[in-house]
């Protein structure tokens, strides 16, 4: 018979095993108790500042508004750029039922082109659904009209206004004025370099060229914004305050409009520029480049098909009057003959005989006057007078090219001008070092002569000129040219309002503007040995218009002011040893150019002239640029009391 075996139970073990795994239990509970208390501390107390504002951010958000443009004026105050309302189409995505639908159905109401649908659809993808997207960007006055009848009838569909840049007198001001267009990717990485992102993030058009470009800070003004409370899927429930935004600053040029409607009339149908200036503190009067075309082209986006239209052989694009180089053809002979003074080469009462022809010695070439038979014996003042070429080849053959590089240099050939605008060409002002260093080549004799009377290898702007002859008439006096006259600065305003439904956002307190006139930038005067010598080339030039053997007589007679000039007529290509010029022989881009430069009165000068014309039929400088230059001052002075000449 088996034994069966009865177990004995320890109570008093596993009463001690239960206590061990209870309090352990219980220590881990404690554990994550203290925990859990310790996060909320953290979160409650040490943090709490913190979670705040992430937690105020997340349901109040700032929305920039975009300050006004400062507007443009001319020197009488004619409006050359102002803001206009621009009306476009948008469409509120989760308004529309079916878009598709509304698509189709607005089509039959104004015109949709298939690329405006594809970018909309393209756009919605993108976008949030309450958020307006733009269907069609400048409705004109009947589209909006006939929208706005209907607009009840397409819920989600709303008509938006904005400013959008205006220049009323179209491609008149372009190459002075410039134009804005859309922010690019390219002005963003510049705006973020210059630190300036922030202040444009409600602004859609920047400067792109002249003088938008150039005073873009000035014209934009500051950024405004508005305090707003949105839900968690962004939505605005409603405007908490708002801070306007301060309009940029108007400008007054010294520019004067109609001057500029001279200017383009006169250069109706041929290339060219015309730049004109106050000698007296540098103000840009007229600067007009011939063809040009219209900068509101760009500012809503100019098509394809339009830029293509600017691409063609007259070359619109190019500002002929800053980027535009020419030969300065005899224009340049009173700056070489006041040199020729300076240096003790030739005096008042020198004469040299003029054949008809210079020759280097022991040279073969004959650098040819554009008189065959010659002028005889001449003067200085005889040959600024008649543009005597041969007495030219002789000075600047004796003077070498290192003195007159370096005093044509300090009339500012060569350089930029400094004029308040970014483009401009420095032309070329040729030396021994720059032949060098361009061609690794030599400098000659004949590149001397060749210089002497403006050809070879000097380059000017018509801007050059003119800011050239602007120093000559002021006697060494350098007077920086600018087109900015004032500035109409908008008093700072950062208040912030208290916004209340009832109120009106546009009805910020009134701003002042105060008015700053800009500060001439003077630079060291040209000092001569002896000062005479500038009245001595003054005279010259006077009697270049006031002499029936000057070569600008004929464009200047019978006019009720003192004028004097010099005429100009640069040669394109060069021209065989013993061919005659003949134009009517010769392709259009390869005849010659016509040049003048001017100013009056002659005692006292308010203005002075310089013109370029590309590729005449028939004439020179005196007898194509020569009416151009008489056109600008007959304006200038058509209403002033000026004592005519006897």
């Amino acid at each position: 018979m088996a034994i069966k075996h009865v177990s004995i139970r320890n109570h008093s073990a596993e009463a001690n095993l239960f206590a061990r795994r209870a309090f352990i239990t219980f220590l881990g509970v404690l554990v994550m108790l203290l925990i859990l208390f310790n996060n909320l501390y953290e979160l409650e107390v040490n943090s709490f500042e913190k979670y705040q504002t992430r937690s105020n951010k997340n349901r109040i958000k700032l929305l920039p508004v975009a300050p006004n443009r400062g507007l443009i004026y001319d020197r009488n105050g004619v409006l050359l750029a102002e803001n206009k309302p621009v009306y476009s189409l948008e469409i509120i995505p989760e308004q529309v039922k079916d878009i598709n639908k509304t698509l189709a159905l607005l089509s039959t109401i104004v015109d949709i082109s298939d690329e405006q649908k594809t970018d909309f659809l393209e756009a919605m993808r993108y976008k949030r659904r309450f958020k307006p997207i733009e269907l069609i960007s400048r409705l004109n006055d009947e589209q909006v009209a006939k929208i706005s009848v209907s607009q009840h009838l397409y819920p989600g569909v709303i008509i938006e206004a904005r400013l959008k840049r205006y220049y009323p007198f179209a491609d008149l001001t372009t190459h002075s004025l410039g134009y804005v267009a859309k922010i690019n990717r390219k002005d963003l990485i510049k705006l973020d370099e210059q630190g300036k992102s922030e202040d444009y993030k409600a602004t859609r058009d920047i400067g792109k060229l002249g003088l938008e470009r150039y005073y873009e800070e000035m014209l934009h003004g500051t950024m405004g914004h508005q305090e707003v409370e949105v839900n968690n899927q962004g939505r605005i429930l409603r405007t908490l305050s708002f801070t306007p935004p301060v309009s940029g600053s108007d400008l007054t040029l010294t520019l004067d409009i109609e001057l500029q409607m001279i200017a383009k009339r006169a250069l109706s149908g041929k290339r060219g520029a015309v730049v004109a200036i106050d000698p007296r503190d540098g103000g840009v009067l007229a600067f007009y480049s011939n063809p040009s075309y219209d900068g509101n082209l760009f500012v809503h986006g100019i098509s394809s098909k339009n830029y293509k239209k600017l691409q063609n052989r007259n070359r619109p694009l190019v500002n002929r009057a800053t980027k535009g180089t020419y030969p300065p053809a005899s224009t340049i002979k009173p700056f070489l003959g006041l040199t020729g003074l300076e240096n003790n080469m030739i005096t008042t009462t020198s004469k040299i005989w003029d054949p008809g022809f210079f020759k280097l010695k022991n040279g073969k070439r004959k650098y040819r006057d554009h008189l065959k038979w010659g002028h005889g014996w001449v003067t200085l003042e005889e040959a600024v007078m008649r543009s005597c070429n041969t007495f030219f080849y002789d000075l600047s053959y004796k003077l070498g090219i290192d003195k007159i590089s370096e005093t044509m240099a300090k009339f500012g050939f060569g350089e930029s001008t400094g004029i308040d605008i970014y483009e401009e060409s420095e032309a070329i002002m040729p030396s021994r070092g720059w032949k060098r260093a361009r061609y690794n080549q030599p400098w000659y004799h004949g590149d001397t002569v060749n210089i002497g009377i403006g050809q070879g290898y000097w380059t000017v702007t018509p801007l050059q000129l003119a800011q050239a002859t602007s120093i000559l008439v002021n006697k060494g006096e350098i007077k920086e040219p600018h087109f900015l006259s004032k500035i109409h600065q908008v008093s700072s305003f950062t208040a912030e309002v208290n916004y209340d439904e009832t109120d009106d956002m546009t009805n910020s307190p009134a701003l002042t503007k105060e008015i700053i006139p800009f500060e001439i930038n003077d630079k060291p005067p040209i000092e001569l040995n002896n000062p005479n010598s500038w009245d001595i080339i003054l005279e010259a030039m006077h009697k270049t218009v006031r002499k029936p053997a000057g070569t600008g007589y004929r464009a200047f007679l019978g006019t009720s002011y003192d004028a004097a000039g010099k005429s100009g007529t640069g040669e394109v290509v060069g021209r065989a040893q013993d061919t005659d010029y003949d134009a009517s022989k010769l392709s259009e881009d390869k005849r010659d150019n016509a040049m003048f430069i001017a100013f009056a009165p002659f005692t006292a000068p308010e203005i002075v002239v310089a013109i370029a014309i590309e590729n005449v039929a028939v004439g020179g400088g005196g007898s194509n640029a020569g009416p151009v230059a008489r056109q600008i001052m007959d304006q200038y002075f058509a209403n002033k009391k000026l004592v005519a000449v006897k």
